[in-house]
């Protein structure tokens, strides 16, 4: 009996410009998305009939029911493709939910991925995405889980060659496990276009950071305490929050800071990688 696993990788923003509402409520952006090479973890093995199966430090904070965006994605294969047989799906929740990783719209494109062998599709990359697009902007993405820009509501994807100098960079993401609600966010951003993302990287922002800091003050704290780590380079906000993220030199550094925001802040969530 098969059995097949996939990491479904934890997304920041590197920049994320908001430059304007659009008449059907969604907003403009331009953003860099790139993954980090852990994440959620999905398994997939053959079965009469849908299944899933939900574990790991988050699992509590959801409902394996229709609702559940692995399954809607699963149904969406099945349909699209006209698969006649089922799959028992096991996934371990480690990233906290609503935090501005994408982790809804990951474990969508993990176990995508994983049906696409499975049940044999082998689909490209391209109808993958088409296939489950309609679950979230950031599902395109997801499924590609590198580095990429994202324009209009973030799901029309470009490859950037602003890519390489990230790839393997180590990255420290925090959380304060505050409740940040994404259409807050949003409703609280300023509306002032504040230009595009150009290369150059000191110019990069994410607009979204005023907004969730006045939900969550804890992310105004948490920017700051990375920002003063030895070895920190970029510091900014994830999405619309709450996860921060520090771009460190070197792996020596970045564990030296895993290891101090492990020990001065126990009750927030930490997870140290390099980016893919």
């Amino acid at each position: 009996m098969s059995v097949i696993s996939e990491t479904a990788y934890a997304k920041i923003n590197l920049a994320l410009h908001v430059r304007g509402r659009r008449s059907d409520g969604y907003h403009e952006i331009e953003t860099l998305f790139a993954f980090v090479g852990d994440g959620d973890r999905l398994t997939v093995e053959p079965a009469d009939r849908l299944t899933l199966t939900i574990t790991g430090p988050f699992a509590q904070e959801l409902e394996a029911d229709e609702n559940n965006l692995v399954l809607r994605a699963a149904r969406a294969m099945r349909d699209h493709f006209d698969i006649v047989r089922g799959a028992q799906i096991r996934l371990e929740k480690r990233l906290p939910i609503a935090a501005g990783l994408g982790g809804g719209s990951a474990d969508a494109a993990a176990v995508a991925r994983a049906l696409n062998h499975l049940w044999g599709i082998e689909a490209d990359e391209k109808l993958l995405a088409a296939t489950i697009a309609e679950l979230g902007a950031d599902v395109p993405a997801c499924v590609a889980s590198r580095t990429m820009i994202g324009r209009g509501t973030g799901a029309a994807l470009g490859e950037s060659g602003l890519a390489s100098p990230f790839s393997g960079r180590p990255v420290l993401l925090v959380n304060p496990l505050k409740p940040c609600s994404t259409a807050e966010v949003y409703r609280r951003w300023d509306g002032i276009d504040r230009g595009p993302m150009g290369e150059d990287r000191a110019s990069w922002r994410n607009d979204l950071t005023r907004g969730a800091v006045g939900i969550v003050p804890e992310i105004g704290e948490l920017l700051f305490t990375l920002s003063q780590m030895r070895g920190a380079g970029q510091v900014s906000m994830s999405g619309s929050g709450a996860t921060c993220f520090a771009l460190f030199a070197d792996e020596e550094s970045c564990g030296a800071a895993h290891r101090e925001m492990q020990q001065n802040y126990r009750q927030w969530w930490t997870m140290a990688g390099r980016l893919r």
